[in-house]
């Protein structure tokens, strides 16, 4: 991994997630947000929102940090280890920060 540290916006939707808190995940999204979960995007808190629900916390998802690495001054490769009720695998989630928030991640597939 590298020495660098995660933003808190990255560190907090993993633990919001692994919370069960979607109030808190939610929260770490810029107005403007978007979420792409291999190809299908979700704009907004509330379609965030609801594939917080259909998707992530909603099927008890648990987030475990793999791996991680800087792409450029906002942008981050976030290697995690997903189990819960739904996808179980690992995946690269690609993130973007604005104004200490998220305002786009991308899910890749591995």
């Amino acid at each position: 991994m590298d020495d660098l540290t995660l933003p808190s916006a990255i560190t907090n939707f993993i633990a919001a997630t692994n919370a069960g808190d979607s109030q808190r995940f939610v929260a770490q999204f810029t107005p403007d947000a978007v979420l792409n979960d291999w190809g299908t995007e979700y704009h907004g808190p509330t379609e965030i929102a609801n594939w917080n629900q259909t998707d992530n916390i909603g099927k008890q998802s648990h987030f475990e940090l793999q791996d991680f690495t800087r792409d450029d001054a906002t942008t981050w490769t976030v290697q995690l280890v997903v189990t819960g009720n739904g996808f179980n695998g690992t995946s690269p989630f690609r993130m973007t920060i604005k104004d200490n928030r998220l305002a786009n991640v991308t899910i890749l597939p591995d």
